[in-house]
């Protein structure tokens, strides 16, 4: 309980309404009805409405966080109540409630300045943290690794725009340096596979001389002197290089093609069907059995290592008899091209960009369900259940996109 009205205020024989300050009594209204009690409780409810507004701006003060009052939205709020205070017709302790708002002054000038200690705190963490993601970008401007680094490239300009910004000359500085390495490492980037590009342009012409070469002795009788040279054309095959994935599966056709048409001739007359190609053909069923069993794969890498071995061993065993030829290499190649789509399947799930694209359906979707359950809720306590039911059966249909694209994203994360 607060003190009696009586202690900060009178009423005057003739009704008029006094407070006392500390410069003296001053009117602050009149009252004809009723007893100078009740004329004094009156006025001291406008003084307690007058107090609860200065409680509430000092327990906002208190206040940390979003919740907190800006600390110039206080001084203003003080500002205005010292002047509704200062002239207020009320009964009260007025001097206090002054007194208090000086106190509240000092807290909001210290808010003031915590606040401003947190902005330049923040900005000195902004700068460093884009100081360090220009230098990262230096860094990487001179990098070979081009899926590595670009795919690092990428992050550090979302991570920039995350940032907060900075004054327009340090910010515009420090983008400058960054957006400069993005674009040198861009340009060498492309410089590589534009010189990539043209060496398997070269490696394609050599092949295509060695083809060439290779069909011209494929009719040849001469067998020792042309196996020789087909061995040859076959070792400067492997240290060529590779051409564009497309291109080098059809060249290698062509010169297979020529390499078996000789050899299976000559096979053919020096001992066509020989118990020599048929134990060939034994020991290569042996291998194709070892590959097959490497499927379904699961590993692409051991596969590849553990196909090479096998494909080692199989040019090691010779030729087989030439209507078996067909059948035992196709199963073989079945094999590769298992372990190359998984190869090439990983890669996709590597892919940022289809990965971002999953992660933004997934959020998207889940966003889009928890809204959809906010208005069925408001919706059944309004008591509009067609309305809820609708928003269930959206969300319904929603969850099993989600299922879906939750099962998408999954595969990136194998």
């Amino acid at each position: 309980m607060g003190e009696a009205p009586e202690a900060w205020g009178r009423v005057a024989e003739d009704g008029t309404v006094y407070v006392r300050t500390a410069d003296g009594e001053r009117q602050v209204g009149s009252w004809a009805a009723g007893s100078p009690d009740e004329a004094l409780a009156y006025y001291q409810r406008k003084f307690d409405g007058l107090k609860v507004e200065v409680d509430l701006i000092a327990n906002r003060l208190k206040q940390s966080g979003p919740s907190a009052p800006s600390p110039k939205d206080a001084l203003d709020k003080i500002g205005k109540l010292r002047e509704q205070i200062s002239g207020a017709a009320a009964v009260g302790d007025l001097d206090g409630l002054l007194a208090r708002l000086d106190g509240l002054v000092e807290l909001a000038e210290q808010r003031r300045a915590e606040h401003r200690a947190a902005r330049e705190q923040q900005q000195a963490d902004a700068r460093a943290a884009k100081q360090a993601l220009a230098e990262e970008a230096e860094r990487l401007a001179a990098s070979t690794e081009w899926r590595v680094a670009g795919d690092r490239m990428k992050v550090l300009l979302e991570e920039w725009k995350a940032a907060p910004r900075l004054d327009r000359k340090t910010d515009d500085e420090l983008w400058h340096r960054l957006s400069q390495s993005r674009s040198a490492f861009a340009k060498r980037r492309k410089q590589h596979f534009a010189e990539l590009d043209q060496q398997r342009v070269q490696i394609r012409a050599h092949k295509e001389r060695l083809i060439a070469e290779a069909e011209s002795l494929q009719d040849s009788t001469d067998w020792n002197p042309t196996a020789g040279r087909f061995r040859d054309l076959m070792g400067e095959w492997k240290t060529a290089g590779r051409a564009q994935r497309d291109v080098e599966d059809e060249l290698w056709k062509r010169f297979k093609a020529a390499q078996d048409t000789f050899f299976a001739a000559r096979n053919a007359v020096l001992d066509e069907r020989s118990g020599a190609e048929r134990e060939n053909l034994a020991a290569k069923e042996l291998l194709v059995t070892e590959a097959e069993a490497l499927l379904p794969i699961t590993d692409h890498r051991a596969a590849r290592v553990a196909l090479r071995s096998i494909n080692e061993r199989w040019e090691a065993i010779g030729p087989v008899p030439r209507d078996a030829r067909q059948r035992i290499e196709g199963r073989l190649h079945t094999v590769d091209r298992a372990i190359a789509d998984a190869e090439a399947a990983e890669l996709s799930r590597k892919d940022p960009e289809k990965r971002a694209r999953a992660e933004a359906t997934v959020e998207q979707l889940r966003t889009a369900i928890a809204k959809l359950q906010t208005q069925a809720e408001k919706a059944r306590a309004a008591g509009q259940e067609k309305k809820a039911a609708e928003a269930e059966a959206s969300i319904a249909a929603r969850r099993e996109w989600l299922t879906e694209a939750e099962k998408a994203l999954e595969e990136f994360t194998r």
